[in-house]
């Protein structure tokens, strides 16, 4: 990586890194989250295409361990996701105005973004009931897709708006609902917010 982009990259996972240590003296902040809702229109869909992605079932029981490998890893997927994929609205890559899925053309919008970041962090062992996609609202009112990562220290927000990881708690977005720890079909409340219904995420 000899670009200007990509010194860029390495400076933000550099000082994301450089961050663990405030991860692991913070308190650990979870959401309160409430009882089962209706499921996104395009998460809906998507598990009609993929339905193996939507059967994933996960024991209850502790989240995975937040090790100083484990947030590099999180760090480079998230930066690496958002650098790859280059923003395109549904409307715009689909042609319609919210459809889930794995980007496949390089292009993507919110929810796309964080659908493959949940599976390359599947794929390094993380565990699917602590990858879970949420919908959130975000100051100007718009709906948003991020992915919340569940762990030991708390739940961390992985947002193609932002290179950084950050706690849920300092985030300005209003959480509304999320995907269940338990089983990867089902959408719980989250109580800080409403869960009524976005008409779709960007």
């Amino acid at each position: 990586m000899k670009t200007a982009r990509g010194r860029l990259l390495l400076l933000t996972m550099a000082i994301q890194l450089s961050g663990w240590g405030t991860a692991n003296a913070a308190g650990p902040a979870f959401m309160s989250t409430g009882g089962r809702t209706t499921q996104p229109v395009g998460h809906y869909e998507f598990c009609l295409r993929r339905p193996g992605e939507c059967r994933q079932m996960t024991p209850k029981g502790p989240p995975v361990v937040l090790s100083r490998k484990l947030w590099a890893e999180i760090v480079e997927i998230n930066n690496s996701i958002n650098t790859r994929i280059k923003p395109k609205t549904d409307l715009e890559n689909n042609g319609v105005e919210d459809y889930w899925t794995v980007v496949d053309n390089g292009f993507g919008d919110c929810e796309d973004y964080a659908l493959e970041k949940r599976r390359e962090l599947m794929s390094e062992g993380v565990p699917a009931g602590d990858l879970l996609m949420t919908v959130v609202r975000l100051p100007s009112g718009d709906g948003h897709a991020v992915l919340t990562v569940r762990t030991s220290l708390g739940e961390f927000i992985l947002d193609n708006l932002d290179s950084r990881v950050l706690s849920f708690a300092d985030t300005d977005y209003t959480y509304l609902k999320r995907q269940s720890t338990e089983n990867s079909g089902v959408w719980v409340t989250i109580n800080e917010g409403s869960a009524d219904v976005v008409g779709s995420v960007r």
